[in-house]
């Protein structure tokens, strides 16, 4: 016969609820990045080429550490990800691969100068970021990213005062389009493990279902912010073509729809049932996003 749980035992599922309502509320939260350029004062300034996309990597990077319960991929094993609450670290791993690739191409492709030599502190911050993000120690990945950030805003502090060191952002239509084709290779890997019903072993994908919507999520993240910054960082040639300033803001909905998405749970639904199937909602508008991007790049080539 069924017996209902003693009170300290409905006590702890009453916790354990209340803490699922409290990691879900807080998430809806921290997926929301608030931008510098954003606020009201931003069109009262004047900003040298890179000064607006260097700070928006600083601001994504500072929001992971600071906000919420900071770095989550990298937690001591007792409370880490692998034991308990995982959606933060692999929304952070996919994040941290979306800022990787977008950093580089900040040093190869937009802050190269002529004689072809990439910026110092750009140089400096993309070796630290690419630090382990899931290590604990000797050196933490925190420590790392936090070097990281000093070297970028060492080379913001080199581009507004003019420095000789510092390389000003590149702002031409060929830079800009080597960068949307790294996030459209971005999107693409991303639409594939949301989009495919079981693993290249054959093995379902329902235990990495949330893995998959979560790391997708923080690579929307990262280009939404960034996109951003470019409509700024590229006004000039943006003002020029009004087809890819319609697209660019296409793409930034599609992102930023992407980057809110907060579901109190992952379900994984087949497309017939009464169940929601989330990788699927949110694999339409990463589908979206890169179609705005490959067209982007077909207008920029024009």
């Amino acid at each position: 016969m069924f017996r209902p749980p003693r009170r300290s035992g409905r006590v702890l599922i009453l916790l354990w609820l209340s803490g699922m309502v409290a990691l879900w509320i807080g998430q809806g939260r921290h997926n929301q990045l608030p931008l510098e350029f954003e606020s009201e004062e931003f069109a009262s300034r004047t900003f040298q080429p890179g000064e607006i996309f260097a700070p928006t990597l600083i601001a994504l990077m500072n929001h992971e550490l600071q906000d919420g319960f900071g770095w989550r991929p990298n937690d001591f094993f007792l409370w880490g990800p692998r034991l308990w609450a995982d959606n933060n670290a692999a929304r952070q791993l996919g994040l941290l691969q979306a800022f990787r690739k977008s950093l580089q191409a900040f040093k190869e492709h937009l802050t190269k100068d002529s004689d072809n030599n990439v910026d110092p502190d750009v140089f400096e911050a993309d070796a630290l970021f690419a630090s382990d993000g899931e290590r604990f120690w000797f050196p933490s990945a925190e420590s790392q990213f936090i070097r990281g950030i000093e070297r970028l805003r060492r080379y913001v502090e080199g581009v507004r005062n003019g420095s000789r060191r510092s390389h000003p952002m590149t702002t031409g239509s060929a830079e800009l389009g080597q960068l949307l084709q790294i996030w459209s290779d971005l999107l693409a890997d991303a639409h594939a493990n949301l989009h495919k019903e079981q693993e290249a072993d054959g093995r379902s994908v329902w235990l990495r279902t949330d893995r998959y919507f979560y790391a997708a999520q923080g690579c929307a993240h990262v280009q939404y912010a960034l996109l951003s910054a470019i409509k700024h960082e590229y006004y000039r040639l943006l003002t020029a073509n009004l087809p890819v300033q319609l697209l660019i803001d296409e793409a930034r909905e599609a992102l930023r729809q992407a980057a809110l998405m907060n579901p109190p749970l992952i379900l994984n639904g087949s497309p017939s049932g009464l169940l929601a199937n989330h990788r699927r909602n949110l694999d339409a508008y990463i589908v979206e996003a890169r179609q705005k991007m490959v067209a982007l790049q077909e207008e920029l080539r024009k």
